[in-house]
This record gives structure tokens, C-alpha cells and sequence, in this order.
């Protein structure tokens, strides 16, 4: 049954979405369980050794405290080796991918624990980069946005924190590969810490850092202000047009429609 505009907005009101699978995987990946903190002192500490690690630049989150200061494809997480493949060499900055030369813009809202935005980032995106912004005629510009829960603001500061050095795509598509079911808490620091690990060269305290930084708190309100502004009502939403306009909206059947991106796109090289 096709799932296009129609199935985003129905989306936002089901009170309990389909599990989501691992791609590639028979099973369901359940949420890891937060830690308690029983005691006062050791809350009291707690808090003391958050605010040092964000003032000093350094890991500010238990999660992170096992794990490699630099990311590598040891002990990964699944699909992080493809993932690799798949962006190695092309630029990145910020939330951008693709040439600045690029004629032509693809602008993608998408939320990292909706389950269409899954579908299409695993299977129709990686062919996208390979034919069109590999080779120079398509940049792709995301628009990180939150809009199913909690998990959804989480993973939407852990995408920024990896812009700011390069890696939001990189680390989007790690967590679309490994994505659990919406809402129950999936998204956790163990969950980004594990991601940030996979991703090879990325620097894991300073990401952990910078998740709660005023600049990510800052580029989180621009992403929601730019939905509102746009009037998005669901994900994902795909706007493809010239490099500098803003672009028109592509009519997804399903979030497996290749052949509506690719068209959209052939429009705007030809224009």
C-alpha cells in the first residue's frame, strides 16, 4: 500500500508504530536500560563531572567512557564498514554533502528514528550518492529534525555534534542501519556512544561534548524553525531543485520511490 504525504501525516497519530528491524537482521533490537543514580552524593558528583568534562572538552557522559577516543571500524557496528565505503571521499561540511559546485540541491528533513526515513536512507540514498553526488551533480543538504520523541531530540544532537566535525552523514546512516523501535528509549547514550566508535576518525569525547553545546542547542531551534517555516508534516520530506533556489517538493508513493527522486532530479539538471 503506497506510503507517501498522506501516510506521514497519519503517522504522527498512531499511538503504537510497527516494531522496527535491524536491516539485514532477523530481530528486533531492544533499548538498552538507564543507569540509576541512587544516592545524592553520587548524584552531586555526577553533575560535578558533567560540568568539568563539557567545560574541558572532554567526554561528558558515562557511556562514553569505555570506548576509544577515536572511532574505528574494530568491534563496529553493523553496516559501519559499507557506511564508510559509501562516504568515503566525498566533502562534508556541517550538514552538506556533495560538491559546493554542485548544480543542483537535495534538502532532506528526517528524523532519526522514523522507520520510512530508514527505508529510504538504506535503500534508495546510498544509490543516489554513488550515481549523482560522487560524481559531482547533486548536493545533499539534511535537516536533522525531532519530531516522534525524546529519542528524536537525542539522536538529532548526537547528527549535529558529528557535523561539526564531518560526520553527520556518516553517522545518520550508522543509526538508520541500527535502528530500534520508536519511542522506547533506543536512542541512548549507549546507542550514540556505540555509533560515535564505529565511524573511523571521529573523536568520541569531543562529539559526546558537544551534543549539549549552545551551538548544537542553537542549530536544533533552526532545523525546527525552518519545518515551521516550510510547513513539514512528516518524514521524510525531500525538496530537489538548482543549487541556490529553494527547490520543489518530491511526491513520495512510498519511501522506497527512486524513480520520483531521480526524476526531480533530472528536471533540475535540465533546467
Amino acid at each position: 500500500m503506497p506510503r507517501g504525504k498522506a501516510n506521514k501525516r497519519r503517522r504522527q497519530t498512531t499511538p503504537v508504530p510497527p516494531p522496527v528491524r535491524v536491516r539485514g537482521q532477523g530481530r528486533e533490537r531492544k533499548a538498552s536500560p538507564k543507569l540509576l543514580v541512587a544516592a545524592a552524593f553520587v548524584a552531586v558528583a555526577a553533575i560535578v563531572a558533567v560540568v568539568l568534562g563539557v567545560s574541558l572538552g572532554k567526554s561528558s557522559s558515562h557511556a562514553f567512557a569505555s570506548v576509544p577516543a577515536v572511532g574505528s571500524l574494530r568491534n563496529a557496528l553493523p553496516g559501519a564498514s559499507d557506511i564508510e565505503a559509501l562516504f568515503k571521499g566525498i566533502p562534508q561540511s556541517g550538514t552538506t554533502l556533495g560538491s559546493s559546485k554542485a548544480p543542483v540541491t537535495m534538502t532532506e528533513f528526517i528524523d532519526a528514528q522514523c522507520p520510512y526515513c530508514q527505508e529510504f536512507e538504506t535503500t534508495v540514498l546510498p544509490s543516489l550518492v554513488k550515481d549523482y553526488v560522487r560524481t559531482g551533480k547533486v548536493r545533499i543538504q539534511m535537516e536533522p529534525w525531532a519530531f516522534i520523541g525524546p529519542d528524536s531530540t537525542r539522536g538529532q544532537a548526537a547528527e549535529l555534534a558529528a557535523a561539526e566535525q564531518g560526520k553527520a552523514f556518516n553517522f545518520a546512516e550508522l543509526l538508520y542501519f541500527n535502528q530500534g523501535e520508536e519511542n522506547t528509549g533506543w536512542l541512548n547514550d549507549a546507542m550514540i556512544a556505540s555509533a560515535a566508535r564505529s565511524i573511523p576518525g571521529l573523536h568520541t569525547r569531543t562529539l559526546d561534548a558537544a551534543r549539549s553545546s549552545s551551538a548544537v542547542k542553537h542549530a536544533q531551534q533552526n532545523v525546527d524553525k525552518l519545518a515551521l517555516t516550510e510547513k513539514i508534516s512528516g518524514t521524510p520530506t525531500l525538496f530537489v531543485g538548482p543549487t541556490g533556489t529553494r527547490g520543489a517538493e518530491v511526491a513520495l508513493s512510498s519511501p522506497t520511490d527512486k524513480a520520483a527522486v531521480v526524476a526531480a532530479i533530472t528536471r533540475a539538471l535540465n533546467s
